[in-house]
């Protein structure tokens, strides 16, 4: 198979496909009692599989299952999804929203504003990425970074709408959209934007304790077409290469993922109702070569999460490889994930220099996301400042912060904080006090001590209302929302699957 070019891969073949036979999709209420099948099919391209992941991943929805199928040029999927609080999809806004988002420009409809099961805005009317200034930086990970750098944007009369922030190996990536505070417009000036980037650099470059010490700092006004934030978040991270800082990943062999599975099982089944813990759960990455086909087979063992699926996908396509078939599930805490694989050019992954990159890649893209520390919500009212006065709060009360998500919502601001103590260690509960008082005024500052970090709050089912100071929440259990094993079952699936697809309604 070496060699062999694919025409779907060309732009203009791509548009032309499109036309002929547009996408479809079909929303299933029926064939599962506990979850929606999205089912789509279309013509294949490059990178659309993550758009569709993206599109169901930006709506706060959980895909405890998909299987893909794309030989011969056209793509073929099922997603089992549900909301986060493990229901199906039954809101009629929600279900034409996905419909028109996956074959988006078909007869010129365009999805309307529809809002999540988080509360969470998404559709036309929401300022988007691409209209707002951005300021981008990469650099080692120390206390009280983003701190600095919200209070830098502030003096400047930078006014920060959302912020995303991540750590992972000692590395931090950091993207905030900013207006101009007296305005409230975009910053497009060139002179402003030199100025910005100059300043915001010379807060990092103050933290930096050797003179080789990798950062980047970029600031650009509205671009059209900007990449959506998580994958630039991913791509930062990549191009920094964390992905080569710690110890290599550990080596893991096929009859590990089949252990991992009974042993998910047996927990599950010892647990008798209670939320089985994800902890001990090693992520492991093994891959292999089905030379009768020419692929290769990504294996993929790790603590189940949200948007795992997303951050996997994005990490293959922006390597530039291809995914053919591909199965996806859980098992309690446990997700395995199973990838058909080419690069662009048609060809396997053949060189073990090769291999090793891509198995560190993988493995960094699933163990970004993961939240360490202590998850801090906040609620308070919208103001020039904010993030740079409640990042120095923290930071004067020896909280440093592990990943943030914060983000406008109309007068309100809500925004996420994972944190530990400077050296890593669990939070002081008084110094979580502290900071709470001291932020004041109508702002809510909840703790959530997460039995499986990186679910939200609402995923637990019959969960009491949080509190300021108390237990949070934790993911429902396997007899929540039941899953089977995948593995060898990938051809079978994908054909009963596919074979069900029926009329198509969009």
């Amino acid at each position: 198979m070496k060699g062999v070019s694919s025409p779907y891969f060309d732009p203009e073949f791509d548009t032309l496909i499109e036309r002929i036979n547009p996408p479809g999709v079909v929303i299933d209420n029926e064939t599962c009692e506990d979850c929606t099948l999205v089912k789509v099919d279309s013509a294949n391209r490059h990178g659309i599989l993550l758009e569709m992941v993206q599109v169901l991943t930006d709506l706060d929805l959980v895909i405890s299952k998909s299987y893909i199928s794309s030989d011969g040029g056209w793509l073929m999927d099922v997603f089992h999804v549900t909301d986060q609080l493990g229901n199906q999809l039954t809101d009629r806004s929600l279900i034409q929203f996905i419909r028109q988002s996956l074959v988006a420009g078909r007869r010129g409809e365009s999805p309307r504003q529809v809002r999540t099961c988080l509360g969470k805005l998404v559709g036309p009317g929401r300022e988007e990425a691409s209209e707002r200034t951005v300021v981008e930086v990469t650099a080692t990970d120390r206390p009280g970074l983003l701190s600095e750098i919200a209070a830098v944007l502030a003096v400047l009369g930078c006014h920060v709408t959302s912020v995303q922030a991540w750590t992972h190996n000692s590395r931090a990536a950091v993207i905030l959209y900013v207006t101009d505070h007296a305005t409230g417009e975009p910053i497009t000036d060139p002179v402003s934007l030199a100025d910005i980037e100059e300043q915001v650099d010379s807060v990092v470059e103050a933290r930096v304790s050797m003179p080789d010490e990798r950062r980047r700092v970029s600031v650009s006004g509205p671009t059209p077409g900007r990449v959506h934030t998580e994958r630039r978040l991913h791509q930062m991270m990549r191009e920094d290469r964390d992905y080569e800082t710690g110890p290599a990943p550990p080596p893991a062999e096929a009859d590990q993922f089949a252990v991992a599975r009974l042993e998910a099982k047996r927990r599950i089944d010892d647990s008798r109702g209670r939320a089985p813990s994800g902890s001990g759960i090693e992520t492991r990455v093994l891959i292999d070569s089905w030379k009768g086909r020419g692929y290769s087979v990504v294996n993929i063992r790790s603590r189940d999460r949200p948007k795992l699926l997303f951050d996997t996908v994005c990490a293959l396509t922006d390597m530039q490889y291809v995914v053919f078939h591909a199965s996806v599930s859980s098992h309690g805490p446990l997700a395995v994930q199973e990838y058909y694989i080419r690069n662009k050019a048609g060809c396997a992954l053949d060189e073990d220099g090769e291999r090793q990159r891509v198995t560190r890649c993988l493995v960094a893209a699933v163990e970004r996301r993961v939240s360490h520390g202590l998850r801090l919500d906040l609620c308070t009212r919208n103001r020039a400042g904010l993030l740079a006065d409640v990042t120095r709060i923290l930071r004067e009360n020896g909280l440093s912060l592990a990943r943030a998500e914060c983000s406008t919502r109309g007068e309100r601001a809500v925004g996420t904080f994972y944190v530990t103590d400077i050296s890593g260690a669990a939070v002081d509960p008084k110094a979580v006090e502290v900071a709470r008082e001291e932020i004041g005024g109508d702002s809510v500052l909840e703790v959530n001590k997460d039995v499986t970090p990186g679910w939200p709050q609402v995923k637990k089912r019959n969960s009491s209302p949080s509190i300021v100071i108390g237990a949070g929440s934790s993911k429902s259990t396997d007899q929540d929302r039941p899953r089977f094993s995948l593995g060898s079952l990938l051809w079978s699936q994908i054909g009963r699957f596919s074979s069900n697809f029926g009329s198509i309604r969009s």
